[in-house]
């Protein structure tokens, strides 16, 4: 059963390849949905699949170069995305 979350990530998240490797990540887990940078220097999610839970404990980490500082999630409702993509 898909789960789905809204998520902001806060630190520094923004020119460091977030989003790619977001998404690279998405795709091993077959998460769905899609991740944008945000004018506040957040990267805003909404993501879906059954594996949501390792999605959002890689997203407390991110990749190399982030500082995560606060994670917030909200519960969502599937809305059937059918890739995961950057925008």
């Amino acid at each position: 059963m898909n789960q789905a979350a809204i998520i902001t990530v806060y630190g520094r998240v923004q020119g460091v390849g977030f989003r790619y490797h977001t998404r690279k990540q998405a795709e091993v887990l077959r998460i769905t949905g899609f991740v944008q940078n945000k004018p506040d220097g957040s990267v805003y999610i909404e993501a879906e699949g059954e594996r949501l839970d390792e999605f959002i404990q890689w997203l407390r980490i991110g990749p190399a170069w982030a500082r995560i500082r606060e994670v917030v999630i909200h519960p969502g409702q599937p809305a059937g995305y059918t890739e995961f993509m950057i925008r």
